[in-house]
């Protein structure tokens, strides 16, 4: 059967996603947009607008335009919705890219998203000089000041108004997502895309006047970039950026500032719920805190929940569904569930065996169409066929049951990713690595349960005859290559790796 959205529908205007989010610059210009924790950087949503336009101009006169993409990889700071927004006006794509990431996994990034400009800020110029090298790009601009390379400052130019582009067609943000298995691939969101979903939400997240958000989850990922930059913006919210997560920052944070949303992942939720530290410090103004890239369990939220004085919730997507297809509406919240489909949504539960359409309480894939479904994968269309079916339905990957209240709880998963911390890690991606020590002739890499983590990755390896290898020896290798998140934490020496008659490896059989 298919599960329609119980929320209302929404219509969603034909603009561009800048357009959307920049709205608030006509009724609210002297309200503030964006600022840092300590206030040091700040702009009212009149300053955002013209800074996003002088941008896309500076761009413009440069040649940028539809048909080039900017790399973008930075921490939260305010200059990220200028830059995000400042290309995206100019009718560039612009390709999210995760700091933490070594200059190998940026070069690839570069690569397959065609960027031919990199913006970054100071600490992590030494991996983009080292990560443009085979790439397209031809120049570096920094967020702030450093020796020899341009500073963001000098693009800025006559302020241009929104360059035509298609509404459905034209892809504006690349972020990059392992989908469900296999290595990181650019995930095609079009402007349609990023303004339906944030609509979409509109009757799940109820924000007031006086809303002050704490953007504590990075910009680069999907979750970042569309529910707190871009759908906060969209709505008026305050967002208060921190460029990497700290506890007592963001309770210092939430008491001083009068945060009054907070979104997080499931290692955040267990802190909340656990840290003696939250003790000290005033919660009051929180109204919310919602969970999102992983599951959160029941007892966790309602522990965090008890704790801090509001309610704990969360949501369900994915990258490939701009981010979001189900959430907890205020005041609804169902312990263990993700909440329902949201408006102008469908969702189905499949049966991955059979392809038939499964009953309420009944497990399957999780099937999602709606606006917000991706254009596709960047240069894998054999990637995208086997994610989208021909009538527009996604196939999520995940396991899931719609109870008869219509809340969807997620109980496994068919794809191999891993989530770390929220973090996707592909298998492939450790065991095409691992693979390359000279004293392992066999790998297969799998997740684990952690109660911080969510899921920590395990290496199993069949070792060289005569040879032996040890977990610091991998993890060195790994340390390398790749960005930190991703780090074999335990490793199995094993015979022989159990393999399926197509010769792919059996993940479960090695879980069990």
């Amino acid at each position: 059967m298919i599960h329609t959205s119980p929320l209302p529908p929404v219509d969603i205007p034909d603009v561009t996603i800048s357009s959307h989010v920049l709205r608030k610059a006509v009724d609210r210009p002297d309200a503030v947009a964006i600022r840092t924790t300590d206030g040091s950087r700040s702009y009212t949503y009149a300053e955002l607008s013209a800074a996003v336009h002088s941008l896309a101009g500076g761009l413009a006169a440069r040649g940028f335009g539809p048909g080039n993409v900017v790399g973008l990889m930075a921490p939260n700071i305010p200059e990220y919705a200028i830059v995000f927004h400042g290309a995206a006006v100019a009718g560039a794509a612009v390709t999210t890219i995760n700091p933490t990431y070594g200059p190998s996994e940026v070069r690839h990034q570069l690569k397959d998203a065609g960027a031919t400009m990199l913006i970054t800020i100071g600490m992590f110029l030494d991996v983009a000089t080292s990560a443009i090298e085979g790439t397209d790009v031809t120049e570096i601009v920094v967020i702030g000041e450093a020796d020899g390379v341009t500073p963001l400052t000098d693009l800025f130019g006559a302020p241009i108004e929104q360059v035509p582009v298609d509404l459905r067609e034209h892809v504006v943000v690349l972020p990059y997502s392992s989908g469900t298995t296999g290595m990181p691939k650019g995930v095609m969101l079009t402007h349609r895309n990023l303004v339906a979903n944030i609509e979409q939400c509109n009757h799940m997240l109820f924000y007031r006047d006086d809303e002050v958000a704490l953007a504590a989850l990075p910009f680069f990922h999907i979750y970042g970039m569309q529910v707190l930059m871009n759908g906060l913006l969209a709505n008026g919210v305050t967002v208060v950026t921190m460029p990497r997560f700290d506890m007592v920052e963001a309770l210092t944070a939430i008491q001083d500032l009068n945060v009054t949303r907070f979104f997080a992942v499931p290692p955040i939720i267990l802190g909340l719920a656990k840290a003696p530290i939250v003790d000290q410090f005033d919660l009051s103004s929180l109204r919310q805190v919602f969970s999102g890239a992983a599951p959160l369990g029941a007892e966790l939220a309602a522990e965090a929940s008890a704790r801090i004085g509001c309610e704990v919730v969360q949501g369900y997507g994915m990258t490939e569904l701009s981010p979001v297809s189900h959430g907890t509406v205020e005041g609804g919240f169902r312990p263990g569930t993700s909440g329902v489909t949201i408006s102008n949504t469908e969702t189905r539960i499949v049966d991955p065996a059979t392809g038939e359409d499964q009953g309420v309480g009944e497990r399957g894939e999780v099937w999602v169409r709606g606006p917000q479904v991706m254009k596709g994968y960047l240069n894998n269309q054999a990637a995208t066929d086997s994610m989208l079916t021909k009538d527009g339905w996604l196939k999520t990957g995940d396991v899931g049951i719609i109870d008869d209240h219509g809340h969807l709880s997620i109980v496994d998963r068919l794809k191999e990713l891993i989530k770390y911390k929220g973090f996707q890690v592909a298998p492939a991606e450790l065991e095409a690595l691992i693979i390359t020590h000279p004293k392992v002739v066999d790998v297969a890499v799998i997740g684990v349960p952690d109660d911080e983590a969510g899921e920590v990755p395990k290496a199993f390896v069949v070792t060289a005859p005569g040879e032996t290898v040890t977990l610091e020896e991998i993890q060195a290798l790994v340390g390398e290559q790749l960005a930190s998140y991703k780090q074999i934490q335990i490793l199995e020496v094993i015979e022989s790796i159990p393999k399926s008659a197509a010769g792919k490896i059996l993940r479960k059989e090695l879980r069990n």
